[in-house]
Parts: structure tokens; sequence; C-alpha cells
């Protein structure tokens, strides 16, 4: 499918250049103060909106943001403060475990590199992808479901799993675009190129895109 519709580096960076011009404002929309909330946070934004989680973690940060402070808390009350964003057993059980691990492994720290976040116990690899190059400022690309969905629409990928699809982007885009691309495929994905009714005729990006070609 991909040799059908001809994407290429060269293609793949226009279409990053239009979505820079359309989404110049495209940013980690997650509120944090420290690497170890915002790790907290992401976690909290699985199958979740941002503006609920932020809601949930403004209240959540004033009783408990470092990895000591969730490790004392019981895990029943860690519930009753992150039920609404869903999952909340699984959630706090994360949170609980990713705190512990931090404080035995890494001296009350989140590390800042790709390869021990992916070792923190509760963490998956979406989630220290946006922890490292958020936080860190590093090169990674964090495939949620907007960048999955949109990454294979357009034909940046053709891919069947999140993980499939980040080798994809990186393969297909310059390690110093990576992090970027997230931001920028996340907005088109939030705002434009949604689940259900995707906005395919007024998208800038329709003369590139596999799914419009296909489909309209």
């Amino acid at each position: 499918m991909l040799k059908l519709f001809d994407m290429d580096r060269n293609k793949a960076i226009e279409i990053l250049e239009i979505l820079e011009k359309k989404f110049p404002q495209a940013h980690c929309e997650l509120n944090y103060k420290t690497p170890f909330e915002l790790l907290v946070a992401t976690v909290l934004s699985a199958q979740c909106t941002d503006v609920r989680v932020n809601k949930v973690a403004s209240e959540l940060f004033k009783i408990a943001n470092t990895p000591m402070q969730f490790e004392q808390m019981p895990i029943e009350d860690l519930q009753k403060y992150i039920f609404s964003c869903g999952f909340y057993k699984n959630k706090s059980q994360a949170i609980k475990a990713l705190s512990h691990d931090i404080l035995v492994r890494f001296d009350g720290k989140v590390p800042d590199n790709l390869k021990d976040l992916q070792t923190l116990k509760g963490v998956g690899r979406k989630t220290a992808n946006v922890v490292y190059a958020e936080a860190f400022k590093g090169a990674a690309i964090a495939v949620d479901t907007h960048v999955f969905r949109v990454s294979n629409r357009l034909g940046l990928a053709d891919a069947k799993t999140p993980e499939a699809t980040e080798d994809a982007l990186k393969a297909i885009l310059p390690e110093d675009k990576w992090s970027r691309a997230h931001h920028l495929l996340i907005f088109l994905g939030r705002y434009q190129c949604k689940s259900q009714k995707p906005d395919c005729i007024n998208c800038e990006l329709k003369d590139y895109c596999r799914y419009y070609k296909t489909n309209l």
C-alpha cells in the first residue's frame, strides 16, 4: 500500500511542514511541573482525555507528587482520587509500582534515558516515550490512539500495532523530527482527523493521504 501512494521521506517531511503551519501551537496538553508528575499523568491518560487527567491531577498532586508520597499513600485512597480517569485499579497499581521502582532502583529520581524508563514497573513503551521526549527532550515517538490512526491513514505507516507504527515512523522520519511529529500528529487526530468523522474535505493533507484516496 505504501508503494502505491509512493510515500517517502521527502513527502513525510512535507506532511510535517504542513502540520507545523496548521498546528504551530501543538504541544503536550498534560499539565505537569516535574518529570515524575508527567509520568503519573501519562499513566492516567490511557483511554482518558487530557482535560480529565489535568482536572484529576491538579487535586491529586496537592496530596502527593513524589515517589515517596505515592509509595506511602494507601492504594484505596489513590483509587478514589483517580476513579474518574477510568481503569482506576490498573492505573493505581501501576503508579504504586513505578513509585516503588523509582525509589528502590533510581534513588527517587525518574531516569532520564529511554532504556531505564522502559524497565520501570507499570510503565509501557508509549508512556516511556512521552516522558523521555517531553521531560528530557529526547528523540522519541509516542504512539497513542491518535498517532496510530492518522499515521496509518496518511500512509506514513502500514502497521497493525502501535509498536510497528512507531518503528515505521522512525524509519521514514529524520530523528530530529520524531518528538515534534508526535505532537503534530496528535493534534491532527484530536482536532481534525477524528476516529468517526474525519474532516477530509477541509484537510490540507488530502493529496498525500492514503485514506482519502481510497475511501473518498
